[in-house]
């Protein structure tokens, strides 16, 4: 639990500095004064002075902050402002936190994919890539079903069925059928934990047989070149962006049409009790997991949403159209608005958190300090 906790926290700190990082590159590359570079968040400890910029060190040791002289709309005829800049250059500032997050998750991507990073594989892709560790593992666990009573998790590793040894998912496939409406033992590991547990496969809503109700796929680190390591980083990075916008298409709708924000959606301490999991299966996931979490952070900042990146780009697109800025009075009551909602939101689903995660937490919290 302490290493989790300490991998929760120095993974979001990461984050955020790598983000906050891209907008002082930015800023400093179109001459704009940067007050201040935070590593972590007020109060401070100690700060130091370079050139213009004070180099802070701060007590809150999740990731850091920039701040832009100007960014409030101040000093627009001074050559070193935020405000005086054109907007296609203020537009690049802002969208530099993204982008580095994008990076970021390409490089952990990369770097992964050249030491060996799991991949669900099928029992020929394991053949092709000649394997000799590709577990079967369960990718999927129905509502409702046998294998949910049993309390079988996705991510579980198949070890055997009725002490046959399970080597292919279309052998653990056909021993589990021949079983018909028996009780099935299955023997797992989650985790550093080895389980035992018995099901009984039954006849569900859409089954032609009696199922325990789960999917199965082979997991094996695969690893390749530099080169290859590069592209792959690349296509990773690309296919989880496009998943995880079409995954806010969906929060969007739910929550203009039914008010939720789903069940899925977890907050700082939904995403701790993953991490926990994660540090659990390895390090090879705890960079997957990274990764995941810095493209998650970069598409939440450039939603147009008022007192995120996104927003504060509309505002400069606005004033573009326009040919003047917006009201820097009104621009500001905005961005308060919108901050209080985000923080509305996140009790929401912090409240969420805890009512799905309260037994884990409270466990957690007593195996750490006991």
């Amino acid at each position: 639990m302490l290493i989790a906790v300490i991998t929760f926290v120095l993974v979001l700190g990461l984050l955020v500095f790598v983000h906050e990082l891209g907008h002082f590159i930015a800023a400093r590359r179109f001459g704009i004064k940067v007050e201040e570079f935070g590593f972590g968040f007020p109060p401070r400890i100690a700060g130091i002075k370079r050139g213009d910029t004070i180099y802070s060190l701060n007590w809150i040791p999740l990731g850091g902050f920039v701040k832009i002289h100007g960014e409030q709309g101040a000093d627009r005829n001074a050559n070193d402002s935020f405000a005086a800049k054109s907007a296609w250059k203020r537009i690049i500032v802002l969208s530099a936190g993204v982008l580095m997050n994008f990076m970021l998750a390409w490089l952990l991507y990369a770097a992964g994919f050249t030491v060996g990073l799991p991949q669900t594989l099928s029992d020929e892709d394991a053949r092709q890539l000649q394997l000799s560790q590709a577990p079967v593992v369960i990718s999927q666990v129905l509502a409702e079903s046998p294998a949910a009573q049993a309390g079988l998790k996705v991510g579980d590793q198949i070890l055997s069925v009725e002490s046959i040894t399970v080597s292919s998912i279309t052998q653990a496939q056909e021993t589990l059928r021949a079983r018909q409406q028996q009780p099935t033992s299955l023997r797992l590991q989650r985790g550093t934990t080895a389980l035992e547990v018995t099901v009984k496969p039954r006849q569900m809503d859409g089954s032609e047989r009696p199922i325990i109700g789960v999917g199965l796929s082979r997991v094996g680190l695969v690893r390749y070149n530099l080169v290859e390591s590069l592209w792959r980083g690349l296509q990773a990075t690309v296919s989880l962006i496009v998943a995880i916008v079409l995954a806010f298409v969906w929060l969007l709708r739910n929550l203009l049409t039914s008010g939720s924000v789903g069940a899925d959606v977890a907050g700082p301490i939904g995403v701790a009790v993953m991490t926990n999991q994660v540090v659990n299966l390895g390090w090879a996931y705890v960079v997957t997991f990274t990764a995941a979490l810095s493209i998650n952070l970069g598409i939440i900042n450039i939603l147009p949403f008022p007192a995120l990146d996104g927003g504060r780009v509309l505002f400069v697109l606005i004033e573009k159209l326009k040919g003047r800025p917006v009201s820097e009075k009104i621009e500001s009551m905005i961005h308060n608005v919108g901050f209080g909602l985000l923080l509305l939101l996140m009790v929401v689903v912090t409240y969420q958190d805890i009512v799905r995660y309260g037994g884990q937490i409270w466990s957690g919290l007593v195996t750490l300090f006991s």
